[in-house]
């Protein structure tokens, strides 16, 4: 059917009325002023009509479905997940399939774009249509909400939802509408529009569409690693596919340059002149786009400069309390709301996942963001970061899971930016990092940390530096709390001549490692000469710092505590209660050192027989502790055991077995199933159970802590002994001569908090 063409005569004002265009019946009555412009009530639409250009499917194209129903799906995600390759399966699949008579392809970066798109689709489905463009699109728009033949509109890559203001498809029963977008604003929702968030690769996916690029086995070796570092995402497996086949690389040897720290983003996807057919963005540039376009929303300017602080942090998750910061908000000069808004910008522009305490990033997105910074920048960015992990890291640590989440974005700080920390002041976050892992239990773990800690302080600072000394300090008594106790022993007599040398005797570092020198002498079988290190110590913390430093007062809690260990209990509850009277007037009631000193006390009263005074004691503590870190804290859960055990020895056995039951699977939950405690509790039910009669099952609970502990802690910790002797124990009870004479029965582990 052909084109219509319209006439129209133009005549001077006061001569009448034009009637233009094919007309079948017109009647006009009267003198009627101002032009009239008449058009055929029955339009002639030229049917299929199928308008736009469709983006091809990509090489490697994985198929992933669209919603079955009608009406209108809104595809939403980060640039390169793929929403314009899914768009473009359905259309093709619709049109091949026959489901619909009339389909157009929009690009619809701007209400311009979306304009003449429209207008040019109105021609092409009917000749006669008006001019001007607002016609044609009234006319379109009309068409489309009252024709009984199915139709499909896909808006690919709406840049913003204002956009489409007025030019949105009407609802119809016989039409579908898709939206590709980036943007994930609260408009898109409206008006019963179906949003569905479009993801990254599964890895089989993935894997899929590399095979489909490589096909020479030999190529996919390393496949796996190389997808793990693209993050599954769609474009990204693509263009490196495509980069792969075109150099003949093998995934393995890829990922070397992948980890060339010189190489960037660009040079590691194909440029430009190469990308494959409809793919007409690199990486970098989807990404570049969508930055330039959260930049603009308000606050306008403050969404670039956060997205580089986020780019420095953990990918899996960052507490949104580090990017609203007051290291961040004085960098960035604004306010916390503010910030919270620019959050919003890059979470609607989807370069972000924004939940209510957590933002997540993918790798790809921030390592083209670091790469667009200068080395200033950097270092700059990178101290905004440091200064404000530690500025919302707690203390004490009540909630493991977010102390989980702070180490990991230093480490992901760390890796991103590890030179700059040492040189610009900001290496202090990750010495608490090493610190929180310790609190945390994980002994291993902070041990590997602080020896790299060391190994980097000589790197950048040189072998005779204070914070090279402080760092060698750390891993000592890192290597002591993992059991070492003679290694750290050496370690400590070594530092302590190097910070005389360097410092002085008077010097805080160098009292710090005699402090852990007496602990290790004290912990390697020596508690006499522990008491007596600590009673020179105590004496020049005294004359050094005076009497009311903490450093003074801590030594006085280790002086006590060994001359416990030495038998004396009368003057070691004696210099508790003074230590107490002093922490309570120095430190206050609430301060984590006063209460270790209450838990001490309690301790050492009910070893002196007084257990029904040091559970009121024990009680008092644990209100106090559910109070200020609540009840999961690691010091709440050690008060509980300390309650268990000694409730134990009042003849309770099956109440303390009961009770520490119920307490593993709180601690496993909260710490870990490697956290010492955790292993703690685990040999006080196996202890309990032996007591409650049930020898054969406290046998196999000894056996599995001590393979766990030979594991997790070493074969010589002194948990690891402790618990062989035990076991061994417990077997002889069940052997035919008991247990020898030279024996003493086992005890429950020692839980008291000093």
């Amino acid at each position: 059917m052909g084109d219509h063409v319209r006439v129209e005569e133009i005549q001077p004002p006061g001569t009448g009325n034009a009637i233009c265009g094919p007309v079948e019946k017109a009647v006009l009555a009267g003198v009627v002023h101002g032009g009239v412009h008449v058009y055929a009530g029955a339009a002639e639409v030229s049917l299929p009509c199928r308008f736009g250009s469709v983006p091809p499917l990509a090489d490697g194209f994985q198929r992933r479905e669209m919603p079955a129903e009608s009406g209108c799906v809104v595809l939403t995600g980060t640039g390169g997940v793929g929403k314009t390759q899914m768009a473009a399966d359905f259309t093709g699949r619709a049109w091949a399939d026959g489901a619909v008579r009339a389909s157009a392809w929009v690009s619809a970066g701007s209400r311009d774009e979306v304009v003449t798109a429209y207008a040019g689709w109105a021609r092409q489905l009917r000749g006669g249509v008006p001019d001007d463009p607002d016609g044609a699109v009234a006319w379109l728009l009309s068409w489309l909400g009252s024709t009984t033949e199915p139709w499909l509109v896909v808006l690919d890559d709406v840049a913003d939802p204002r956009d489409l203001h007025g030019l949105w498809p009407p609802e119809s029963a016989n039409g579908q509408v898709v939206v590709t977008t980036r943007r994930q604003d609260s408009a898109l929702r409206a008006a019963r529009r179906r949003v569905v968030p479009v993801g990254l690769f599964t890895s089989e996916q993935s894997r899929a569409c590399l095979g489909e690029h490589l096909r020479d086995p030999d190529l996919m070796v390393g496949a796996d690693d190389l997808i793990r570092e693209l993050g599954d995402l769609p474009l990204a497996v693509a263009h490196a596919g495509a980069y792969l086949a075109d150099r003949n690389l093998s995934c393995e040897r890829y990922l070397a340059r992948w980890h060339d720290r010189d190489r960037t983003l660009p040079s590691l996807f194909p440029p430009d002149a190469e990308l494959p057919e409809g793919q007409a963005r690199t990486v970098a540039v989807t990404w570049s786009l969508s930055v330039d376009r959260a930049d603009r929303l308000e606050p306008a300017g403050l969404a670039r400069p956060l997205l580089h602080i986020a780019a420095l942090l953990d990918p899996n998750g960052i507490p949104v309390r580090i990017l609203t910061a007051p290291p961040v908000l004085a960098y960035l000069d604004t306010t916390t709301e503010n910030a919270w808004d620019a959050l919003t910008c890059l979470n609607r522009l989807s370069l972000i996942t924004l939940h209510a305490t957590t933002v997540r990033v993918h790798a790809l997105v921030q390592r083209a963001t670091r790469e667009q910074a200068t080395a200033a920048d950097l270092a700059a960015r990178s101290k905004v970061a440091a200064d404000a992990l530690l500025s919302v890291w707690p203390d004490p640590e009540p909630d493991a899971a977010l102390s989980a989440a702070l180490r990991a974005n230093t480490a992901a700080l760390d890796a991103a930016a590890g030179p700059h920390l040492w040189a610009n002041g900001g290496y202090p976050t990750l010495f608490h990092a090493a610190q929180s892992l310790h609190e945390a239990g994980q002994v291993t773990a902070a041990r590997e940390y602080y020896s790299a800690l060391r190994t980097a302080s000589v790197h950048h600072y040189g072998p005779d530096h204070p914070r090279t000394l402080h760092a060698r300090i750390n891993a000592a008594a890192s290597r002591g709390e993992s059991g070492d106790v003679l290694g750290a022993s050496t370690e400590c007599v070594e530092l302590l001549a190097d910070c005389v040398r360097l410092l002085g005797s008077d010097n805080l570092l160098t009292l710090v490692t005699r402090n852990h020198l007496a602990t290790w002498r004290g912990r390697g079988g020596d508690p006499a000469g522990a008491v007596a290190e600590f009673e020179g110590l105590l004496a020049d913390c005294l004359r050094v710092f005076g009497p009311e430093h903490r450093s003074t007062l801590y030594v006085r809690n280790n002086l006590a505590s060994w001359r416990s260990h030495c038998g004396d209990r009368t003057g070691a509850r004696a210099e508790f209660e003074s230590l107490l009277a002093d922490r309570l007037r120095v430190l206050g009631v609430d301060h984590p050192d006063t209460m270790v000193t209450r838990n001490n006390m309690a301790t050492l009263r009910a070893e002196a027989g007084d257990i029904a005074g040091a559970l009121t004691e024990f009680e008092g503590l644990l209100a106090d502790y559910l109070r200020i870190l609540g009840p999961k804290h690691p010091k709440t859960l050690l008060v509980q055991a300390n309650i268990a055990t000694w409730r134990g020895y009042t003849g309770e056995a099956g109440a303390a077995l009961a009770a520490f039951e119920t307490g593993l699977a709180e601690q496993t939950r909260v710490l870990g199933p490697t956290h010492p405690d955790t292993l703690r509790s685990r040999a006080n039910i196996a202890y309990w159970t032996a007591r409650t009669g049930n020898t054969a099952d406290s046998i196999a609970k000894y056996e599995a802590l001590l393979a766990d502990r030979a594991r997790i802690l070493g074969p010589n910790h002194p948990e690891t002994r402790y618990t062989r002797f035990n076991l061994d124990y417990v077997r002889n009870l069940v052997g035919e001569g008991g247990a020898r004479e030279d024996e003493s029965p086992p005890g429950p582990d020692h839980i008291t908090g000093r």
